[in-house]
């Protein structure tokens, strides 16, 4: 592909984020295609998007392909089970998806991590975000683009009582909170990782929530 006509490849696009950024990536007159690495079907296509059904576990490096890569991939402690699943999908699946996507040419990886995000937090959480991130610095991208949301909020098609409680109390707090402590919409996170990712920086650049919020 030429410098302005890329190929996106994104992993966790049925998430919340996820499907925000395939829909930015979609709009973008600079991605021509846009690859989505799935477990399963997602429940929309559309010209330009291509789902490829992948073995996480079992990765075919041949089809981690794409200019530019979006790592939408995360999971809840609560929801994967154990903190075994837990950093097998928030720390093992991103860092086999970059080394792969960048053995194979890839110039520049976005990731969605966490606010907090730090390899010596005392929360398990935060520590392993903190672990992804760096080593993915390690690998050697153009542009490593980490993005930090604070809480995720949109329809996630899904039900989580703690998420929604917090969204709630975010709701009525939301003029005595400091702007990068604010819940911040999903499709303002998507935004700002197409955006930035489609722009010509490089290097690793970390992005908090109150940047994020401007988009």
């Amino acid at each position: 592909m030429t410098s302005d006509k890329r190929t996106a490849l994104v992993v966790g696009g049925s998430g919340l984020v996820g499907k925000a950024v395939i829909s930015e990536l979609i709009a973008s007159e600079k991605y021509t295609e846009v690859i989505t690495l799935t477990r399963k079907p997602l429940d929309f296509t559309h010209p330009k998007l291509s789902s490829i059904i992948f073995n996480f576990d079992h990765p075919d490096a041949s089809v981690v392909c794409g200019d530019d890569i979006f790592c939408c991939l995360g999971t809840t402690m609560k929801k994967a089970g154990s903190k075994e699943a837990f950093y097998r999908v928030d720390y093992t699946y991103p860092i086999e998806i970059a080394q792969l996507g960048h053995q194979n040419g890839a110039k520049r990886f976005a990731i969605v991590t966490a606010m907090g995000a730090d390899s010596g937090s005392m929360f398990y959480y935060n520590r392993v975000k903190g672990d992804v991130e760096a080593t993915l610095k390690k690998i050697g991208f153009d542009a490593l683009l980490i993005f930090r949301p604070s809480l995720l909020v949109g329809d996630r098609g899904e039900t989580r009582i703690g998420e929604q409680i917090g969204e709630g109390l975010s709701k009525i707090l939301r003029p005595l909170i400091p702007i990068k402590y604010r819940s911040i919409e999903a499709r303002k996170v998507a935004k700002a990782m197409v955006t930035i990712t489609a722009s010509n920086v490089k290097g690793t650049l970390i992005y908090e929530s109150d940047v994020m919020q401007e988009f």
